[in-house]
């Protein structure tokens, strides 16, 4: 998978030591048509996918599919504080509307339900320990904020102007954003309790030549991964010091990373699993 790629001289370069290795956990089938958008594990010895046109796929740690539900046009999928699965839907448009379900993984029929509706352009999903969403929108002016009860936070959203947001993590109080539109490829940091203190980590790509598409991202201890899209790449960025560096490349159209929680003997400080658009899921490890 080391792939030779294009890049400026101010792009982040290989990261050091030997590459992690690239493994399909589940195959792909006709890209677009396939395309597997985010994912996420419950804790409890399940992966759940977000599947472009077949709703939401789970899996067990052998690889086999177990289960799919209907939620329509599905995109950032988060495990609740509570143990539910909570996934965003409506992100190409559809009869149903927008907005978040939520699903109980450990229910026998698992029966997804509408949590909110009436949100348009959302895509990235994060979920903080009191159960508040954080949503990301390529295409409007700050992230937005909703408290578990569906109503927004105006406020905190009115501060939070990061434009063009998509992929979301938090990790000790803050709110990692990748921005897909900005043409030097940004991932923010937002304090949760002051988000007009925003900050930028890192720029990925310095000019537009080296532009990323950034998607999802997600943090394991003292790093946040990066999903670029547009440039078949997964990027580590150091949380303390903003440094970047290319762990894998030459990936066709990635689009979310997680690490595996609680999901077989799968290490989940040592690895990463990946979704593309050609369908592939993807196991990528050891990270160091």
């Amino acid at each position: 998978m080391a792939a030779a790629r294009q890049r400026t001289a101010a792009a982040p370069e290989p990261c050091p030591g030997t590459e992690p290795g690239v493994h399909v956990f589940a195959k792909g089938g006709v890209p677009v048509l396939d395309w597997r958008e985010n994912l996420e594990f419950d804790g409890r010895g399940a992966l759940w996918v977000s599947h472009a046109l077949k709703g939401v796929e789970g899996y067990r740690p052998d690889g086999t599919r177990f289960a799919t539900m209907p939620v329509p046009s599905p995109a950032g999928i988060r495990r609740g504080p509570d143990g539910a699965m909570y996934v965003n839907y409506g992100q190409i448009p559809v009869p149903h509307g927008s907005g978040i379900m939520k699903f109980d993984p450990a229910h026998p029929d698992r029966a997804p339900r509408k949590v909110v509706d009436g949100l348009l352009g959302i895509n990235g999903l994060a979920i903080d320990g009191r159960g508040n969403f954080y949503l990301g929108r390529e295409f409007a002016p700050t992230l937005l904020k909703l408290r578990p009860d569906g109503t927004e936070d105006k406020d905190w959203t009115a501060a939070a102007d990061v434009f063009g947001t998509n992929g979301l993590a938090l990790a000790d109080g803050r709110l990692y954003a990748g921005i897909s539109v900005h043409p030097r490829s940004p991932v923010e940091q937002v304090p949760l309790d002051d988000p007009a203190a925003h900050t930028r980590l890192a720029d990925l790509s310095p000019s537009a030549l080296g532009f990323k598409g950034l998607d999802d991202l997600t943090v394991v201890g003292g790093q946040v991964y990066a999903v670029a899209f547009g440039a078949g790449e997964i990027i580590r960025i150091d949380r303390a010091s903003g440094e970047s560096c290319v762990l894998v490349d030459g990936l066709p159209s990635p689009t979310s990373a997680r690490a595996p929680l609680g999901f077989g003997d799968h290490d989940p400080e040592n690895g990463l699993f990946v979704t593309e658009a050609s369908g592939r899921i993807l196991r990528i490890g050891p990270l160091h």
